[in-house]
């Protein structure tokens, strides 16, 4: 694994406790947690293994989506900083620039460049 990748495991911890109250906030469903991590729909334990602060394994493609869901949310509240309401329900709400899916829809149908793809489309809602 390469160096940048190497984060302490308090770090991930938290990071994971981040994204679990994130998810409580987007109101996802335990499947769809699974997906938008990339886990196996069999690996419900891992969630709440996460919930109670323990870090995340120090994979790649787990600390990369945390950081683009992370970066989702972000997006989302400097978009919406007067509608707390509207940031936290973008992520279930139907899109029409994502073919009528929603985000967390768009995400699960294309994977990991779903991931990119709802990230990029936020940034260049703000103009980035």
């Amino acid at each position: 694994m390469k160096a940048e990748y190497a984060l302490p495991a308090p770090e991930r911890g938290e990071i994971a406790k981040m994204l679990m109250a994130l998810f409580d906030h987007w109101k996802l469903s335990t499947e769809d947690r699974l997906e938008l991590l990339g886990l196996a729909p069999s690996n419900r334990a891992a969630l709440t293994r996460y919930r109670r602060g323990e870090p995340f394994a120090q994979s790649r493609d787990l600390l990369e989506r945390a950081g683009i869901l992370l970066g989702i949310h972000k997006s989302l509240r400097l978009l919406f900083p007067h509608n707390r309401e509207l940031a936290y329900s973008w992520m279930t709400t139907r899109n029409k620039a994502m073919g009528g899916m929603t985000p967390t829809e768009a995400i699960k149908e294309y994977g990991f460049p779903g991931l990119l793809m709802v990230r990029a489309y936020l940034d260049r809602a703000r103009g980035n």
